[in-house]
Parts: structure tokens; sequence; C-alpha cells
């Protein structure tokens, strides 16, 4: 039953990251929970450290893209600290839309975080046009690479249970 529970929580946490919400944390807690829950550590630390790594790595890959696909499309550096910073506020802040609000706010928060940090740096409106669609092409970029590294961890996780 601890196992079907555990599937439940990982394909949940699945949908968790598709929404821009922290399904790959839900992930590990799961895993630390379905260790108490069994008794011993039928998940052991090694597989536990692993899937915290691959965690870091996407979070650091997530909201370093926008920035790096900024500066790709011709962007100064101020608009890729714009598309970084942007993507985190405005998934924090989110966008009035239910369930999905966080992933719309941190799109568009990169595309007007680059568009607003070229446009200070002396870019046209056209650049920074360009830059800032470089910027949003990063974050859809980011989301799917986290959606992989979701799947792998849920897969490493969910092998791990089954001993």
């Amino acid at each position: 039953m601890a196992l079907v529970i555990l599937t439940a929580v990982l394909l949940l946490s699945l949908v968790l990251i598709a929404l821009g919400m922290p399904g790959l944390w839900v992930m590990i807690i799961s895993a630390i929970c379905y260790n108490i829950l069994v008794g011993g550590t039928p998940i052991g630390w090694v597989s536990l450290i692993g899937v915290g790594l691959l965690a870091v790595i996407a979070e650091v890959i997530e909201f370093g893209l926008a920035g790096r696909y900024a500066r790709k499309y011709g962007g100064s550096r101020r608009a890729s600290w714009g598309a970084i910073i942007g993507g985190i506020l405005g998934a924090i802040l989110g966008f009035p839309v239910p369930i999905v609000g966080p992933l719309i706010g941190a799109f568009i928060g990169s595309f007007l975080g680059a568009l607003f940090g070229e446009l200070t740096a002396g870019g046209t409106r056209r650049a920074a046009t360009k830059v800032a669609t470089g910027a949003l092409l990063g974050r859809v970029v980011a989301t799917a690479m986290k959606m992989a590294i979701g799947c792998a961890i849920a897969s490493w996780i969910f092998l791990a249970a089954l001993g």
C-alpha cells in the first residue's frame, strides 16, 4: 500500500513541476516519508543524496537558462540578470490564473525582465524584444529540462523503493 501511495505522489509531483511548483522537493520529501512509513531505509541514503543533487542541478538549470538564452539572442548582462530575476519574481508572484499561475508568471517575468534589462542597457525596442523572446524560449526549455530531470528522479525513487 505504501508503494502505491508513493507512486501516486511521484506522479502528482510531475504535474506540479509542469505547473511551476516545487514537485522535485515533494518527491524527495515523499521518499523520506516512505522510509519512515515502511521502516528502515528501503530508499537508501545514496539514492536520497543523489536525487537531492539532481534536484539542486534542476533548479540551477531552470533559473539560469532564461538568462543564458537572453545572452544567446544578443542581450546584455543586464538583460540576462533581468530574465533571471524576472522569472523568479514572476514565479513567486504568479499570475491570476488558478493552478498554472506560477508557470505563466515565470514565463512573463523572464520576458519582461529581459526586455526591461535590455532597454535600460540602451538597446532598441526591436533588439530588446528579440532578447526577451530568447529569454522566454530559455524559460520554456528550462521547464522541459526540469520535467525530464523530474522523470529521472521519480524513476530513481520508485526503483529504489522496489528494492
